[in-house]
């Protein structure tokens, strides 16, 4: 079994999809970028206290639908203002189709808000 907390399965989740969950009541978003992959990043925008889950998945990165940031959901840099701080990119797991986020394993540089 794989570390952190079940959040999904994998086939629930559409290219060009994200979803907002809530691993041990931080919340999260998960997001299928356009090769298929899945990212796990913090869900609040770091420019302001808006849901990255609402915004729209384009390519490899996630739009802030509050002010236009973009974030690379491989890195969780941001890719145009006016954000500047990058968000908490998580450790993801699949196992059997279920998708699997570990909080506790950031694997980019951002701190945790």
């Amino acid at each position: 079994m794989p570390a952190g907390e079940l959040v999904a399965r994998a086939e629930d989740i559409a290219s060009g999809a994200a979803v907002r969950v809530l691993v041990g009541g931080y919340p999260v978003v998960v997001a299928r970028d356009s090769d298929g992959d899945l990212h796990a990043l913090a869900d609040t925008c770091s420019h302001g206290q808006v849901s990255l889950a609402e915004g729209d998945v384009e390519g490899c990165a996630i739009e802030c639908w509050g002010h236009g940031s973009q974030f690379d959901l491989r890195t969780g840099e941001p890719l145009s203002l006016p954000a500047y701080e990058p968000v908490p990119v998580f450790a993801l797991a699949i196992e059997d189709g279920a998708v699997w986020v570990d909080t506790a394993t950031i694997t980019n540089d951002a701190a945790l808000t």
